[in-house]
């Protein structure tokens, strides 16, 4: 078997995506990253644990130069809103790319993406993980048996709060004040809940519409976040005529990821906060060997259980890895919701979303960007609520309320946590 020559760019997350794509036979032979103190702990902690060999590894922090080192695929794990320049220029090499969420962070990018990948013999694939946790693959599994009938409604939420006084939170994941999560529009994290409800049912979200829930810290606390939104609630129609609500990234109390699939026969959720499923049936269409409710907590049955059981994120960043390397391997695409066209209808539905959400739930549209003519419409759209990668200002608003932004005391803390 070929071996496949990986590079990490992003030495944070990238570094944990090292682990497993170790784990899965791809031998991890260089790391890029512009941030040297990282990019060093990044390397001490990959030696350590020999998940690199030192005598055939390289460190860079000249994206250009690292992909001049031989590299069959290249982790993109910089920046959330900063992936597509650099899987630009992976397809136009045609290095593969298996890309951290989301794909594109403006209309633009993703119409660039798509262009330039249909020019190139790359595979790429989103790496969102949470479809392959284990009660999410069992969601799927039922659905695509298809005892629940047809699928009329799905909903996804993914909760992430994060205590005020978590200061190491804030030097490792916000550590300075135009860092992308300070600026984050809460509709834009969007993969972790629209994700698995799209890999279980198979639909495509073809309209969307987002609402606000503004609840903004107010007290005294080590603060640089200009949005004071604390979660978007969003909707969209599917191009199956189904449905779907679900969240960006959500702080509500209580941490949490939770889905659920309604079909005319019906239903399949995990039991919120925790990793169970509850399956209901209509009690005139039960299937055989089923009860009207069965409440159980499902298996991986699969047969390299003991490494995904050492992964991250449930064990669904193996997983991940093994379905990138066997794409590569077989050379072929990975299937909806980890294709190319997956991923940036994904991110439209971030962008656009988040423009509904400022417009308080007037809908949007989602183009189609496998056509010509509907790219011809968004390339030049790069309205983006962060800062870019050259100190660019935001050209838009972060927050459903303009005039939100960090007190002078808040971001005196901030400074105060992140120096230490």
């Amino acid at each position: 078997m070929k071996e496949i020559r990986v590079g990490i760019f992003g030495a944070g997350r990238g570094a944990d995506i090292s682990y497993d794509q170790h784990a899965a036979g791809a031998k991890v032979v260089a790391i890029c990253d512009f941030h040297k103190e990282r990019r060093q702990n990044a390397v001490e902690r990959l030696m350590k644990d020999k998940v690199v060999d030192a005598s055939d590894f390289a460190i860079y922090d000249d994206f250009d130069k690292f992909l001049d080192h031989g590299l069959d695929a290249v982790i993109i794990a910089n920046f959330f809103n900063e992936h597509a320049p650099y899987a630009i220029k992976c397809f136009e090499r045609g290095i593969h790319v298996l890309s951290e969420c989301i794909s594109n962070g403006t209309m633009a990018e993703g119409v660039e993406m798509i262009r330039a990948f249909e020019k190139s013999s790359s595979i790429y694939m989103l790496a969102e993980n949470y479809p392959q946790m284990c009660f999410n693959r069992e969601i799927k599994r039922v659905c695509d048996g298809g005892s629940l009938g047809k699928i009329l409604y799905a909903e996804g939420e993914y909760n992430h709060p994060v205590g005020p006084t978590d200061v190491e939170f804030i030097r490792t994941y916000k550590y300075y004040e135009k860092h992308w999560r300070h600026f984050n529009g809460v509709t834009y994290y969007v993969t972790h809940s629209l994700g698995p409800i799209m890999a279980a049912t198979g639909a495509t979200p073809k309209r969307v519409s987002a609402l606000p829930v503004y609840d903004p810290r107010t007290d005294d606390f080590a603060n640089a976040n200009h949005c004071g939104d604390n979660a978007a609630i969003i909707t969209t129609l599917n191009d199956d005529k189904s449905v779907f609500k679900f969240t960006g990234c959500a702080h509500f109390g209580a941490h949490g990821n939770s889905y659920r699939v309604c079909g005319t026969k019906g239903q399949i959720e995990n039991v919120r906060g925790t990793d169970k499923i509850m399956l209901r049936y209509n009690d005139w269409e039960i299937p055989e060997g089923k009860e009207e409710i069965n409440f159980y907590e499902p298996s991986w049955n699969d047969l390299e259980e003991d490494k995904i059981m050492q992964s991250g994120h449930g064990g669904a960043d193996y997983l991940v890895a093994r379905m990138f390397l066997d794409c590569i391997r077989k050379g072929k695409q990975p299937e909806h919701p980890y294709d190319l066209y997956s991923a940036v209808n994904m991110s439209s539905v971030a962008i656009l979303g988040f423009r509904s959400l400022l417009e308080r739930g007037v809908p949007y549209d989602i183009p189609d960007l496998r056509l010509e003519e509907e790219r011809k419409k968004w390339e030049n759209d790069r309205l983006s609520p962060f800062w870019g990668p050259n100190g660019e200002e935001p050209s838009m608003v972060c927050c459903s309320h303009p005039e939100y932004k960090p007190t002078e005391a808040q971001l005196k803390l901030f400074n105060e946590a992140v120096k230490g």
